[in-house]
């Protein structure tokens, strides 16, 4: 009599392991103050690429940029909206692929930046010489990534030995640390700061920015190097994003304010990244 219940619950545990395999996981960075605000924000766009595409999206909020590229590269995500730098990680670790790169107010680009507040004495890059510092964490593009590679080209090798301190953390925790006077200065990015200022979290009379990056391209979506091989997917994938700008004119929820849709994209356009990334040793080429 145990042979047919056995039977059964084998079945059913193979049905349960196929419908997991057929669950699609989107990762997202840590773009909102906190993680039950990042998945109210971003699960409209999982529900509406589960309806595109046929398919369960599961959204997961990873608290940082290199978790989330490590995450995409051992395959515990298939799809990422990433930051540009720790798209190139993922890249670099495991063939993850560029699909698409998020619009901002029309644009595929943004700034890296680095502010300070107006009584800090600081107005260039040379100013800063042993005052404190932050920084965002490590597979933060505009957080530490570019200015760790134009620290290099100032011939600062080692900020860590430049600054009087040096911190790591979260940009938004950098904006409001620098405007209340805790740190000299920190590095940021515009979209950030922009947001920041909307929501009143921040006044823009209490920082002042003193040094602006050349143009970056956006956060990438990319997909794990598995999910690459299915191309029919993937076109699906590409073709959806393409379509959020049209469908945010009734949805306008789907995307945080200020972002305007999706536009197809490849790797060549985060080649930038990927030189910062060399020059800085931060990236060993692949083998």
């Amino acid at each position: 009599m145990l042979r047919p219940v056995v039977l059964f619950l084998a079945a059913v545990l193979v049905c349960s392991s196929a419908l997991a395999a057929d669950t699609l996981r989107l990762g997202v960075g840590l773009f909102q103050p906190d993680k039950e605000k990042n998945d109210a924000t971003y699960r409209p766009l999982a529900e509406y690429l589960s309806k595109k595409l046929g398919k369960p999206v599961e959204l997961r909020t990873v608290d940082s940029w290199e978790g989330l590229a490590k995450s995409l590269a051992n395959g515990e995500t298939d799809i990422a909206l990433m930051g540009p730098w720790g798209y190139v990680l993922a890249n670099n670790q495991s063939g993850a692929q560029a699909v698409a790169t998020i619009l901002y107010d029309g644009k595929p680009e943004y700034f890296a930046l680095m502010i300070t507040h107006p009584r800090s004495g600081i107005n260039s890059l040379a100013d800063l010489k042993g005052r404190t510092f932050a920084f965002g964490d490590k597979g933060s593009t505009s957080g530490y990534l570019i200015p760790t590679h134009q620290f290099l080209k100032m011939g600062i090798p080692d900020p860590e030995k430049f600054f009087s301190k040096v911190l790591y953390t979260k940009h938004q925790a950098i904006e409001t640390q620098v405007t209340r006077g805790e740190l000299d200065a920190g590095a940021d990015y515009d979209r950030n700061r922009n947001a920041m200022i909307e929501q009143g979290l921040i006044k823009a009379a209490d920082s002042k920015i003193f040094w602006t990056s050349a143009p970056l391209p956006n956060d990438a979506v990319a997909v794990s190097s598995d999910l690459m091989k299915d191309k029919a997917l993937v076109a699906q994938l590409q073709l959806a994003l393409e379509q959020v700008g049209a469908e945010l004119k009734a949805n306008p929820g789907l995307l945080p304010a200020h972002y305007t849709g999706f536009v197809k994209s490849d790797d060549k356009l985060y080649s930038a990244i990927r030189d910062a990334g060399l020059a800085t040793g931060k990236l060993q080429p692949r083998k």
